[in-house]
């Protein structure tokens, strides 16, 4: 009997897993790997109400448009090479018919750390030589009989086009905060002969995503502190004559005066859109800043330095309020 029931259990098992074997298993299957994609383009374009570059207006305090096309390859999640150009209208002494930027670099990202070094081209297509006498009649612009004479004597070059080089480094603090340190340096700013050394300190606060609710508007507060640091020109910025109680002449060259300058502003963002608010200024004398802008609307108001002996006076360095909207686009994101 033992026997008997012994082999009826041992097949009732058997019959039980030959059974389990033949039911389908609803097995989990991973989903298929997202695949990386390490080429993207960044591109935009904005309208502002004043082009300010480091405290000083390149539009004659007027409206100026800017575009933009940068190509990125991310080798990797951490490491991205770029290229780009962009294009701004401006409203310089020589008639420059638009800047026109060119530039490339490298961004590694170390945890909360974002850096940024590269080359940037800065081109001044089109323009004409300024100088202090009638077309083709002057000292500077010799036989060109198409310069330009300036009723306050300010001269300019007719290629002003340089590069920098630059370094930059960006902290993420948490959702909100994140500082900045900028580091940008020419051997010939501004084809001037003279070197030019920029340094700044960024700081931003970027508002919670609820700040207006589920409206999808968002909101930063910015601002810049920076120094800007100038060598002597060459002697076409050179000064022949030399104000009452002032030094000078300088007929090789007049040392710039360095610089600070500021801004702070507010920005609302809406998907790729963003309206910023700035308030610029800088602390340029109106003397020394006509000195080193060529400003051609300058009046001869008594602004004397040591290197502005003609006393013309320039607000191009002055306090200024921008507003900028912009769009703001990646092809990996936005037009997906």
């Amino acid at each position: 009997m033992k026997t008997m029931v012994l082999a009826a259990t041992v097949l009732a098992m058997t019959a039980s897993s030959a059974l389990a074997a033949d039911m389908a298993v609803n097995a989990y299957k991973a989903p298929p790997p997202v695949a990386f994609d390490p080429w993207d383009i960044a591109f935009g374009a904005g309208v502002m109400s004043d082009y300010v570059f480091r405290g000083v207006t390149q539009s004659n305090h007027k409206p100026s448009v800017t575009a933009y096309f940068e190509p990125r390859y991310n080798v990797t999640k951490d490491l991205q090479l770029y290229v780009g150009s962009s294009v701004e209208s401006i409203s310089f002494a020589n008639r420059a018919a638009a800047e026109v930027d060119i530039y490339g670099g490298i961004r590694p990202t170390f945890g909360a750390f974002a850096f940024d070094f590269g080359v940037w081209g800065y081109l001044y297509p089109g323009g004409t030589c300024v100088d202090t006498a009638a077309a083709g009649l002057g000292t500077l612009c010799p036989g060109d009989t198409g310069a330009i004479a300036l009723f306050n004597g300010n001269v300019m070059k007719k290629d002003v086009s340089f590069f920098e080089t630059y370094a930059k480094v960006n902290y993420t603090i948490n959702d909100n905060w994140a500082v900045g340190l900028n580091e940008y340096y020419s051997p010939n700013f501004l084809n001037t002969g003279a070197w030019g050394n920029y340094a700044s300190i960024t700081a931003k606060y970027t508002a919670p995503a609820t700040t207006f609710g589920s409206s999808g508007v968002g909101m930063y507060v910015s601002g810049e502190f920076g120094r800007q640091w100038l060598g002597t020109s060459d002697s076409f910025y050179g000064t022949g004559v030399a104000a009452a109680g002032f030094a000078g002449p300088f007929p090789n060259g007049i040392k710039y005066a360095d610089y600070n300058t500021w801004n702070i502003g507010i920005g609302l963002t809406y998907k790729v859109f963003t309206l910023d608010l700035r308030y610029s200024d800088s602390d340029l004398s109106k003397g020394d800043c006509n000195a080193f802008t060529s400003d051609f609307r300058a009046p001869l108001n008594g602004s004397f330095t040591n290197i502005n002996p003609g006393g013309a006076g320039s607000t191009w360095c002055g306090a200024t309020f921008i507003a900028k909207l912009s769009a703001d686009l990646t092809a990996m994101t936005s037009l997906k």
